[in-house]
């Protein structure tokens, strides 16, 4: 059975629709950055998507290929991710979209090395004919957070952030929003397919003690 990184890390892929605080290790991903409206038509958002989705497939497919991986098992293709923010914004304003700045990604099993990630963007741009540069090997090493499931709209999110920040700060922690540490949101749901107010969202804030 393939090996399924929501299922055997429950912890941080399917956490309940409370605020929990919890400690996130370093993880490597497929990266593309961009800015922008997420929504937007043609848009750098949607082509990031793209672009991840055929590095991960040309991996998770190498086992029917020559090149064979070392340390090879199969698993099922993690979630879409993101981190989000705002030049000049504490938090995120959902009004401006426009104004995002993001990282998108997915994460990487744990046999895939930078190495055969280069040869996985090489291979995926040479049989699709499509250029993949943008991608990149990204690790985020995450730490101490606060997260929640967030069920509904991406709109709506601010009640859930509310209700986090609150369990942070009475566990003696305050949001550490800044330089890597970003506002992360991990998509358990297919937008395209599924009605807003069942979309189901882990969402992410860093960390930090409170000041004494």
């Amino acid at each position: 059975m393939a090996f399924d990184y929501k299922k055997e890390y429950k912890e941080f892929y399917l956490p309940k629709n409370k605020p929990q605080i919890v400690t996130v290790p370093p993880m490597n991903f497929i990266a593309v950055r961009g800015t922008g409206d997420p929504n937007a038509e043609d848009g750098e958002y949607k082509q990031a998507i793209g672009l991840l989705y055929g590095i991960a497939f040309t991996i998770k497919m190498s086992k029917r290929g020559s090149h064979q991986i070392e340390g090879y098992f199969d698993y099922v293709v993690p979630p879409l991710e993101g981190l989000w923010w705002q030049p000049e914004t504490k938090g995120i304003d959902y009004s401006r979209k426009e104004d995002f700045e993001w990282i998108s990604m997915i994460r990487l099993p744990e046999f895939v090395t930078e190495k055969e990630f280069e040869w996985a963007a090489a291979e995926a741009s040479s049989k699709k004919g499509i250029d993949y540069s943008k991608a990149e090997f990204f690790t985020y090493d995450e730490g101490l957070c606060v997260q929640c499931m967030h069920i509904g709209p991406y709109d709506d999110e601010p009640a859930t952030v509310d209700a986090m920040d609150t369990l942070a700060r009475t566990q003696g922690f305050v949001p550490d929003m800044g330089g890597s540490r970003r506002h992360h949101e991990i998509y358990l749901s297919d937008a395209r397919r599924c009605r807003p107010q069942n979309l189901k969202t882990v969402i992410r804030h860093p960390l930090k003690p409170a000041p004494v």
